[in-house]
């Protein structure tokens, strides 16, 4: 029955994160898991910053490319299959980031309606369920989920990700990409976050690096929380790609969304 139980969420979790390109729809269900904690889960809330940029990288890394390729612009064949290659890569990414809001979708509403089961530990570990399940508890009884806590859990999240989504298919769309100067590129993203501030940047040497995404990853976090989690959230509004009504009240946005899933 749990594992029923967890593709049902599963299945539900990709209908509400939509198609590749659907980078707004999944930054509002990254929202909803973050929201329905309480503001306690915060990785869904960093996620769905991420998948706001990214769609903005996404456009610059397409714009890269019609431009790198315009030597080829009379060999119309050879300029159709780079660009054509360039937009596979690219939909490898925007893939990963559905599958973890699927994952993420199901994982935090599973442990919140049925608790660490013994098929969720053997999914996900002992450590990284009992950490779901106070964060649960802590919404339900309306008691703080404190600092050291959240980092736990935004740890414990991140880590599962990267480790059993992000990092394979990572190192698969980078070994089968072979235009060397978008992929040269495309390994030494600047990540700036709305919420990050002025004269504040996450470079990478080497994005396909799980050490160095998740040394990134884990400063994304600890400048959220300097920031403050609700000038965060409020940030999300800075990348003008939400729809008014998200803003207005994400919760019946979502609600819309999920009825319509």
């Amino acid at each position: 029955m749990t594992v029923d139980a967890y593709e049902r969420l599963r299945a539900n979790g990709f209908a509400l994160a939509g198609g590749l390109g659907d980078l707004q729809r999944r930054a509002c269900v990254y929202h909803h898991l973050y929201a329905d904690s309480g503001q306690r889960n915060v990785f869904p809330l960093i996620a769905a910053h991420g998948a706001l940029w990214a769609s903005g990288y996404f456009k610059q890394g397409m714009l890269a490319g019609r431009l790198l390729s315009l030597p080829y612009l009379f060999w119309s064949a050879r300029r159709r299959a780079m660009l054509a290659a360039l937009d596979d890569f690219a939909d490898q990414f925007r893939a990963i980031n559905r599958r973890v809001c699927a994952e993420s979708y199901a994982l935090y509403h599973y442990t919140r309606d049925l608790g660490a089961t013994d098929f969720i530990v053997g999914l996900i570990g002992a450590e990284f369920a009992t950490l779901l399940c106070e964060c649960h508890a802590a919404r339900r009884l309306d008691k703080p989920f404190g600092a050291e806590q959240r980092a736990a859990l935004f740890a414990a999240f991140f880590h599962w990700e990267q480790e059993n989504i992000v990092a394979p298919a990572v190192l698969a769309a980078y070994a089968g990409f072979h235009w060397a100067a978008i992929k040269r590129l495309a390994l030494r993203p600047r990540v700036r976050f709305a919420y990050f501030g002025a004269g504040y940047s996450l470079p990478f040497a080497d994005f396909s690096s799980q050490q160095e995404r998740t040394q990134r990853g884990l400063q994304a976090y600890q400048r959220a929380e300097a920031v403050g989690l609700a000038q965060v959230e409020q940030a999300l509004a800075h990348y003008r790609l939400m729809p008014a009504a998200f803003h207005a009240n994400p919760r019946a946005y979502f609600r819309t969304l999920a009825l319509a899933a």
